[in-house]
């Protein structure tokens, strides 16, 4: 049972954990000093009480004592005289007789302990009201004068300061979790600006920096974080460059290679069966090729600008529109009226939507449906194939560099793709600061969905 509790409280956010103790012990504090507090003013108004109604009651009897040793006929009106304020009894045992005066209360109702003979102090309930008796022999023969004053005015006092020191309490415990979540929350900022920052260097954004701390323990750490983002972002940058140096002098033998190929092709029919064969796998490996290439120095023009982007009002129609009949294929064009307008790069946004079409085309069974609807504040692109669709833990991979084929769920691993298209997509939407992921579609197959912030039109 320990150990669960224990794994449950670790599983408490630390935030929550910081203000949950400071409540606690906000909590005890203040509990304890109500106690106290409640102890001190109830024995020093109860003792208060008490002395007050003892020292009229001996008052009372010496008054009694005088009348009965003179044999006075007024004793009941003394009786009245001595009740005093509003609910308080008298009663005089004389004789083996009682006489009672002030509130009518019942001898039955008086413990028998009081009435004994011997002086005499309790505290009970009468009639259901919280009374003080106190009993006073006054003759030597047994006779007994018994004084019981209320105590409702007391109990409602001590209730009212039980309730406001309970009150309290629960307050004390409330501004103690606030105080903890406060403090918790300024003491974990610089932790939270550190996985944000972190975050979004591991999303692509190079960009991201701690902002500079004077306070003695924080600023080491920025400073550190700092200089290892400058670094990282420079090595990045420089093997982006070495990536676009190298496909840009790629892209003429490729095209050398391209263009004696095509001359092949023309031929072929001339050719041997094996000859035949060969040049149509080397047409298509060069093919690939070359796409790679323009990938790989899209890529690295991405890494090496990614602010660079021509960003102009774009309407999402237009975009779905002009997309060729050639990668539709069948599909349906689905746009909700009026279509969104966002912030982007039009070629880059056509590159997007273009990507994605032939990722259904060639691995997702043909593309079904491309649309543009609004979904929860955004503008969404949305492309749905009739593939296999992509396994839960393969929607993450899918966007990674030369992830490709059956490591991505796709239905053959060798369809002339690169493996590069979908990182393209994922790096261009982040670069517009929007989202891209994979999804179910209804009916069966993938939904790509690309989400953007729409601006006013």
């Amino acid at each position: 049972m320990s150990d669960r509790l224990a794994r449950r409280w670790r599983s408490v956010s630390l935030r929550w954990r910081v203000a949950l103790a400071f409540g606690l012990v906000s909590t005890a504090i203040a509990g304890l000093l109500s106690i106290a507090t409640w102890q001190l003013a109830s024995s020093y108004m109860l003792e208060q009480r008490e002395r007050g109604t003892t020292s009229q009651a001996v008052a009372g009897a010496r008054l009694v004592t005088d009348s009965l040793r003179r044999g006075s006929d007024d004793l009941p009106t003394l009786l009245v005289g001595l009740t005093g304020e509003t609910g308080t009894s008298v009663l005089l045992r004389s004789g083996g007789a009682w006489t009672t005066a002030g509130r009518q209360v019942e001898v039955e109702d008086v413990p028998v302990a009081l009435l004994a003979g011997a002086p005499a102090r309790q505290r009970l309930v009468v009639d259901g009201a919280p009374v003080l008796a106190v009993a006073l022999p006054v003759t030597p023969a047994g006779d007994l004068f018994v004084r019981i004053a209320p105590l409702i005015e007391l109990d409602q006092t001590l209730r009212f300061v039980s309730a406001v020191l309970v009150a309290g309490t629960v307050l004390a415990g409330l501004l103690g979790v606030l105080l903890g979540w406060w403090t918790a929350r300024r003491a974990l900022l610089p932790l939270t600006e550190l996985t944000d920052a972190a975050g979004r260097m591991a999303e692509g954004d190079l960009t991201a920096r701690l902002p500079d701390r004077h306070e003695a323990d924080l600023a080491p750490i920025a400073r550190r974080f700092n200089a290892t983002a400058d670094a990282l972002a420079e090595r990045v940058q420089r093997d982006a460059r070495f990536a676009g140096d190298v496909s840009h002098e790629l892209r003429t033998p490729l095209t050398t290679m391209i263009n004696a190929g095509e001359v092949l092709r023309r031929r072929r029919d001339d050719m041997p069966s094996t000859a035949r064969r060969a040049v149509d796998l080397l047409t298509a490996d060069v093919r690939r090729f070359h796409r790679m290439v323009e990938d790989l120095l899209e890529i690295s023009r991405g890494i090496q600008a990614p602010d660079g982007h021509d960003v102009e009002p774009v309407d999402l129609s237009v975009v779905i529109e002009n997309v060729p009949a050639t990668l539709i294929e069948g599909g349906v064009r689905e746009i909700e009226r009026p279509a969104p307008l966002v912030s982007a790069d039009r070629r880059r946004l056509d590159r997007v939507v273009a990507n994605l079409c032939e990722n259904a085309r060639h691995h997702g069974g043909g593309l079904v449906r491309l649309g543009v609807r609004r979904r929860d504040g955004h503008a969404v692109i949305e492309v749905d194939d009739a593939g296999p669709g992509v396994a839960v833990e393969l929607r993450d991979r899918v966007f990674e560099r030369f992830t490709r084929g059956s490591r991505t769920g796709c239905a053959e691993a060798n369809t002339g793709g690169t493996g590069l298209g979908l990182a393209l997509v994922a790096q261009h939407v982040r670069g517009h600061g929007g989202r891209v992921w994979v999804e179910d579609r209804p009916g069966g197959g993938a939904r790509f969905v690309v989400a953007l912030r729409e601006v006013p039109s």
